[in-house]
């Protein structure tokens, strides 16, 4: 994005990518599927230690905008929960336009180009040391984003670069990432593995909505994604496995109708039953409702409304969608990604200290400051 604008303005630009091949994250993004962007897009979905910082590229290049880019290539795409946009064919849509209008504005992309060494020069701009020779430029682009999934070529490359200029990098960690659990919780939950269910899950005052992921290493879905960026080790998490119930007013209500029924019976109308087993325990499971006591329908309403758990872990920046923390913002100018005390050094998408919930909202960022500083390199 920032090549393609700052081309467009007649900028000679030379886009340096280590890869072989260009567009790893876009290509396996979304599940192959690429989630460009949402409908709803505000600063509220984004967490930085400076959470004003990014509203000013949001406001300047909009989720509108790259849907009218999309429109204008003809790319199928829909809608799925949450405001979320899919391509309806492939990720490989994305990337073959934004390649296309880099062609359009005369955009130099070197593959398999490794930087070795960035150096100042005295009479301003920058020199380099690559794998293909060594360059010079007025202005230096860093969008090599953070440490999340290694596999697609992912480096500490930028953090680096901000720390040899002087710029503050906050410690970074695994965001939008599996849990993985205590081995007690593991041993117990293991068998569910497989099984997803609609839930809400709280931490630090924040909560989400979406499917809760058993797997055989721990818990994931996206509603653990999205609560992941919030949590921190040490922290627990709460999830409430059946949202819209009132379960105590429902109990109430079935033992009315059906006062034998054994209570792993009623719960597994609501929930699957391997759940439900181990949720409840041997000496709740079988309990008729007629027999309930006040303490075990509040245990109940505790074990599935209100299920605190301490994850051990996350599954780290191996699955992780997006890495938390790095170059500070307030290093930076908010309207051209600037490095505010080296002239001509710019940091923008994940390298920056700005990382987006699930759902388009890291990619519209890196659309968004790339579009922001192609208008001033």
């Amino acid at each position: 994005m920032c090549a393609i604008e700052a081309g467009k303005r007649g900028r000679s630009v030379v886009v340096l990518d280590h890869s072989a091949k260009p567009g790893n994250k876009i290509r396996m993004a979304g599940g192959g599927r690429c989630n460009f962007t949402n409908y709803d897009v505000s600063a509220d979905n984004y967490l930085s230690h400076n959470p004003h910082f990014c509203k000013s590229a949001l406001s300047r290049y909009t989720q509108w905008d790259f849907i009218d880019l999309v429109q204008r290539y003809e790319i199928p795409y829909h809608e799925r929960s949450h405001g979320q946009l899919f391509c309806n064919e492939s990720a490989r849509d994305i990337l073959e336009m934004l390649l296309a209008e880099c062609d359009k504005a005369s955009v130099d992309v070197r593959l398999k180009c490794t930087v070795d060494n960035i150096t100042s020069r005295a009479e301003g701009g920058f020199a380099l040391q690559t794998s293909s020779g060594a360059m010079q430029c007025q202005s230096l682009v860093i969008a090599t984003g953070g440490l999340s999934i290694p596999t697609s070529g992912a480096t500490p490359f930028g953090y680096k670069v901000a720390e040899q200029f002087g710029l503050k990098v906050w410690p970074t960690r695994a965001g939008l990432v599996p849990f993985t659990l205590q081995p007690a919780d593991k041993a117990e939950l293991s068998t569910l593995s497989g099984i997803a269910v609609d839930s809400v899950v709280s931490c630090h005052n924040q909560s989400f909505r979406e499917q809760l992921l058993f797997t055989h290493r721990g818990l994931s879905g996206p509603v653990i994604l999205q609560i992941s960026s919030f949590w921190s080790a040490g922290n627990e998490i709460e999830i409430d496995l059946l949202p819209d119930t009132d379960l105590a007013a429902s109990l109430e209500g079935a033992l009315v109708e059906h006062p034998q029924q054994q209570l792993k019976t009623y719960l597994s109308t609501h929930l699957p039953k391997r759940l439900v087993a181990i949720r409840l325990g041997e000496a709740l499971a079988e309990c008729p409702l007629k027999s309930l006591t006040t303490a075990q329908i509040e245990e109940t309403i505790r074990r599935f409304k209100q299920w605190v758990i301490k994850p051990n872990g996350t599954e780290g920046y191996r699955t992780a969608e997006v890495t938390l923390g790095g170059v500070d913002c307030d290093a930076l100018s908010s309207k051209t990604m600037v490095a505010r005390k080296v002239e001509g050094l710019y940091f923008i998408g994940e390298v920056v200290d700005v990382t987006g919930w699930l759902g388009g909202y890291n990619l519209q960022w890196a659309w968004s400051s790339g579009w922001c500083t192609g208008q001033y390199v």
